[in-house]
């Protein structure tokens, strides 16, 4: 359906809801052709392949607001959605925070961000299944301890989105997605027993000719969990800690969700409060970037007709900015920062944009060299992480590190240690920053955490 076309039917639902009486009211329509195959042992165990479209209409009584979804597009449907959707305003509460942007926020960036390649759509099913075969395959190939695989797949999307409300913003734009994922499993005796191990990689970009090759995503595979085997305990000891890329963007997710309007307002985050004050050290930035080319939070207007921008939000180590949308910004007296992010079912939330911890100078190499003994993380588990009170407590996976050198592979440990204190003791930032999602930081190396073993 061309994007002109989403766009009509996001203004007819707008003014369909004002004709019945709504004060005020957006929509958003998404339309989408899904894939994705996974491959296990050269044979697929799952494909799918799905065109999709729905909407979602939000209405405004005053301060009142409610918010409804359909995939059906025909006129009475969208009738009955806009009757249904007002009666459950009617008897939701007021809140004075509730509301469209002020006009002088609405906007678009006129700009080309690539969030669109048609090289995508132009690969068969076939050739996408024989991706994920030959990821697999390289992997499997890479050493005789990898005899099985939890699989490879590939998955790709491929969508128009359109959004419109009562103050007169329209808008509409496209955006593809690719992956490429193998998982594999090594095994090796030892002491009479066998013992496994699996690991991960993967590639991710907007187009076909961003991915990574196949074989290489499986050969870096193999090479993952190849050195997980024979992974061992270590007695509790406080000690450097070096985060991967894939985990320093987990460390960074959990600064993200401190940051975000709705914990600030509810008090739910131990950085509420500290706008201009110091919360990390002089080496630490952090910025959430819209305007970022190909950038997998890249937009341009949020889901609130809000146009995109950079917005600092550590800088130098100073608390700039929380992230906001109107919602989460009227409750703060603050203005919005472009972040709403929705789903059709509900109101918008608040999302990052490109969300990342700006790169140092060293190479990861040059900072693993610097630790004469701690542990190199690589996986990061559970959810022991408290964004109200700052406390960090996760179990993980990775290699010790002994003489700037990766010894042998840990398993089984704690990490802890307190978020606040955590920002302030970072030591060392890596160069290797990479965009694989919305978030992202460098190999990050921080002093003083417990490891907590045997």
């Amino acid at each position: 359906m061309p994007e002109a076309q989403l766009e009509q039917i996001a203004q007819d639902l707008v003014r369909r809801a004002m004709k019945a009486g709504a004060t005020a009211a957006d929509a958003t329509v998404r339309e989408g052709d899904e894939f994705s195959t996974t491959i296990r042992l050269g044979q697929i165990e799952s494909l799918k392949e799905a065109a999709s479209k729905a909407l979602g209409l939000r209405v405004f009584l005053g301060t009142r607001s409610a918010n409804s979804y359909s995939s059906d597009f025909s006129p009475a449907s969208l009738d009955r959605l806009v009757e249904r959707t007002l009666a459950m305003a009617r008897v939701t509460s007021e809140d004075p925070a509730n509301g469209l942007p002020d006009p002088a926020e609405l906007g678009r960036y006129s700009g080309d961000l690539e969030l669109y390649s048609p090289d995508l759509a132009a690969i068969s099913a076939e050739d996408r299944i024989a991706v994920a075969r030959r990821a697999e395959q390289a992997a499997l190939s890479a050493d005789s301890r990898i005899q099985n695989s939890e699989g490879a797949g590939v998955e790709t999307g491929l969508g128009s989105k359109a959004y419109a409300n009562s103050l007169g913003f329209v808008a509409s734009y496209r955006s593809s997605y690719g992956s490429v994922t193998v998982v594999p499993v090594a095994q090796e005796g030892r002491n009479g027993s066998t013992a496994m191990q699996r690991d991960y990689w993967y590639s991710v970009g907007r187009g076909a000719a961003a991915l990574a090759d196949p074989e290489g995503v499986g050969r870096e595979a193999a090479s993952r969990v190849l050195r997980r085997l024979g992974a061992r305990k270590v007695s509790t000891r406080r000690v450097p800690v070096i985060f991967d890329q894939e985990t320093a963007r987990s460390v960074l997710g959990h600064i993200f969700e401190a940051v975000r309007g709705d914990s600030i307002y509810r008090n739910a985050s131990f950085l509420a409060g500290k706008l201009g004050e110091r919360v990390a050290g002089e080496n630490i930035t952090i910025l959430d970037d819209g305007l970022r080319p190909r950038g997998f939070g890249s937009r341009p207007f949020d889901d609130e007709g809000v146009p995109p921008a950079v917005t600092p939000v550590i800088e130098g180590g100073v608390l700039r900015n929380y992230l906001l949308n109107t919602y989460a910004a009227r409750k703060l007296n603050l203005r919005t920062t472009g972040n709403a992010a929705r789903g059709l079912a509900g109101p918008p939330g608040v999302g990052p944009k490109n969300f990342y911890l700006t790169p140092g100078t060293q190479s990861a190499r040059e900072i693993l060299r610097s630790v004469s003994s701690g542990l190199y993380v690589t996986e990061l588990i559970g959810f022991g992480v408290n964004v109200v009170t700052g406390d960090y407590s996760r179990g993980a996976a990775g290699l010790w590190i002994e003489n700037g050198e990766l010894t042998y592979p840990v398993e089984e440990v704690t990490i802890a240690g307190k978020l606040p204190e955590m920002l302030h003791h970072i030591a060392a930032i890596g160069s290797d920053l990479e965009f694989r999602s919305s978030l992202a930081a460098p190999t990050l190396l921080l002093e003083g955490l417990t490891v907590a073993g045997t």
